[in-house]
């Protein structure tokens, strides 16, 4: 049994009941469900881990031609086949202590990537420990070499198995069976965040409520399985994996003392939902205190995404991005000009860092008149609360704005932007002045830092998004802002751009 404490996430929203996800107990189209997905998963990634150390030693043996990997006159069939007979299994034993083939530790986050390094490290001090000793044959070279490319592709490997995983989850398969205890209200926030992020593998079987709730479903449709008051009971009957516990589950410290002792000698998970959302991991320290375990927070990053070292990256990075991608510039720059003979850029007045005015510049990808036509389809706007204007198929883009808004193009003249000082590369999105007047007074926060060309909004969905979405991927960004979340989303970016999710 082990006890997890997920954050970072939001559940505003509530389960339609009439949705497909209303019952979440059927187990429907999922196939290879429970702790046999489990052991499904960690046996792939231990396959690949040895099948990835293996690699690495025939890596260093194909090299010694070119290589002085051995000694003049050493037996290399011998030395190596005896080198992966022992250290294949020690290697993989470290990762195993490591916890590398505990599905909890995979297939999210960057914890996982840190004890494979970590791992690994202790792995090649082990081994060349038992090679000094026993005066091995073995040069530093071929060590040196085995391990940089040993990690290198245990890495990749990892990198690999996390991504068929999920996509396996997001089409239900290998997914881990789970029960939600709380008071019904926020059972259907947990369960709407579960829904949101499939990739997750959590099927719900039921809930588990306080007595004094007495439907045979929550108001979002999942099925009462259970009583807070018999907990353990309800979970050990549930035959489930995880049991995810939020407000409610239980009265006091002493009944989560006896749920933990209840499940002591089982498998299942036991998994604490704090009432804080939308916080990162690197704003949490835990220290126990006299048995407490006190949850210290940092404050909110929107002062330090606003200082020096995030400008200083951003000309950096808006210099680089405007010199490699003049030549692609310019020819559609040159499209634009010889599609309908109109203006190359469109100039909009956007809202800027602090409420300030600026003007965004973009690629014109429609039509000449298109703001005096945007009265005509307001009717036709798709996107959720009005504030933002969406249409699938708007009948103002251009032939040339199709192509280039698939691929962003139509955004590279706001690299000058982020150049003069008002956007960043890495930020919310722009608002127009419009939009900014609709806004509830909490979604101000977004305007406290600048606007970027991309975004968590981008890389999760671009238009695709509903708007109280697009703001909690906003105001999760100003609050938890990091140098090492922004270079994270510039990756993804480039992902989200090929694949052209939600460009319209």
């Amino acid at each position: 049994m082990s006890i997890e404490t997920p954050t970072g996430h939001d559940a505003t929203k509530r389960t339609d009941a009439t949705s497909p996800a209303a019952d979440r107990s059927a187990a429907g189209r999922t196939t290879l469900v429970g702790r046999g997905a489990s052991r499904f998963v960690s046996i792939v990634a231990m396959v690949t881990d040895v099948v990835a150390i293996l690699l690495a030693t025939v890596a260093g043996v194909l090299g010694r031609n070119s290589l002085p990997f051995f000694p003049e006159g050493a037996d290399v069939t011998s030395v190596v086949t005896g080198l992966a007979v022992w250290e294949v299994p020690l290697w993989i034993a470290i990762l195993a202590a490591w916890g590398l083939y505990r599905t909890k530790n995979m297939g999210a986050g960057s914890v996982e990537y840190q004890s494979m390094l970590t791992a690994t490290g202790i792995a090649a001090g082990l081994t060349a420990a038992v090679l000094y000793l026993s005066k091995s044959q073995l040069s530093r070279g071929f060590f040196v070499i085995e391990f940089t490319v040993g990690l290198t592709l245990l890495l990749l490997g990892r990198l690999i198995v996390r991504r068929v995983v999920q996509r396996a989850r997001a089409a239900g398969m290998l997914l881990n069976r789970v029960v939600l205890s709380g008071d019904p209200r926020h059972v259907d926030e947990i369960a709407t965040v579960i829904d949101r992020e499939p990739w997750l593998g959590y099927h719900i079987v039921g809930a588990i409520v306080p007595a004094t709730a007495s439907s045979a479903r929550t108001p979002g449709g999942i099925r009462v399985i259970g009583h807070t008051d018999r907990l353990g009971d309800a979970v050990r009957a549930a035959d489930v994996e995880m049991v995810i516990c939020t407000e409610g589950s239980f009265p006091g410290s002493r009944d989560f003392r006896r749920l933990a002792w209840d499940l002591e000698s089982s498998h299942t998970q036991l998994i604490v939902v704090p009432t804080m959302t939308d916080v990162s991991a690197e704003r949490l320290q835990v220290r126990p205190i006299a048995g407490l375990p006190l949850v210290h927070v940092e404050k909110p990053q929107s002062e330090a995404a606003s200082r020096w070292g995030k400008r200083l990256f951003d000309i950096v990075g808006s210099t680089a991005m405007i010199v490699l991608s003049t030549p692609i510039m310019l020819l559609v720059a040159l499209a634009i000009k010889l599609d309908d003979g109109g203006p190359v850029f469109f100039r909009q007045v956007r809202v800027g860092k602090d409420g300030t005015l600026f003007r965004c510049f973009k690629f014109r990808s429609m039509v000449v008149d298109a703001e005096k036509l945007l009265a005509q389809l307001r009717a036709q706007n798709e996107s959720e609360g009005g504030v933002l204007f969406k249409m699938q198929k708007d009948p103002r883009i251009t032939r040339v704005g199709h192509v280039i808004r698939r691929f962003s193009l139509d955004e590279f003249p706001q690299f000058f932007n982020v150049l003069a000082g008002e956007m960043s590369l890495v930020g919310p999105r722009p608002a127009l002045p419009s939009e900014v007047a609709l806004y509830e007074d909490h979604v101000h926060r977004r305007l406290d830092v600048r606007p970027g060309i991309t975004g968590l909004w981008q890389v999760s969905g671009r238009s695709d998004l509903p708007w109280t979405e697009t703001v909690r991927l906003d105001l999760y960004y100003v609050d938890n802002w990091s140098m090492a979340k922004d270079v994270m989303i510039l990756m993804r970016t480039a992902r989200a751009v090929l694949a052209s999710a939600g460009a319209y």
